[in-house]
C-alpha cells in the first residue's frame, strides 16, 4: 500500500479479494503469514507499471485478481490525463 501511496495511487481491495486471499493463505497453510506473499503476487505486475502511469488514481483489487490473475480495475484522474 505505501508504495502505491508514493506515486499518489489509492489502492483498494475489494471484500471478496480478501477473502479469496484468505481462502488462499488457508489452502496453502500459511495463515497470516502467506497473506502478504499472495497479495505481492497479485500486484507484481502492477508495482512495476504505477511509476509510469502519471494519470492514474485509484487501483480496485477484486477477486478475479487474486483468483484468476485478471488485470485489476484502473482508475485515472481525468485532470492528469488532459495535463
Amino acid at each position: 500500500v505505501r508504495l502505491f501511496e508514493m506515486d499518489g495511487v489509492k489502492l483498494h481491495f475489494t471484500d471478496d479479494a480478501l477473502r479469496a486471499v484468505a481462502r488462499q493463505a488457508l489452502a496453502r497453510k500459511t495463515g497470516a503469514r502467506g497473506l502478504r506473499s499472495i497479495m505481492e503476487g497479485a500486484m507484481l505486475d502492477l508495482m512495476y507499471e504505477i511509476p509510469s502511469r502519471p494519470d492514474l488514481a485509484e487501483v480496485v483489487v477484486n477477486a478475479g485478481v487474486i483468483e484468476r490473475h485478471e488485470k485489476p480495475v484502473l482508475l485515472f484522474d481525468k485532470k492528469a490525463s488532459q495535463a
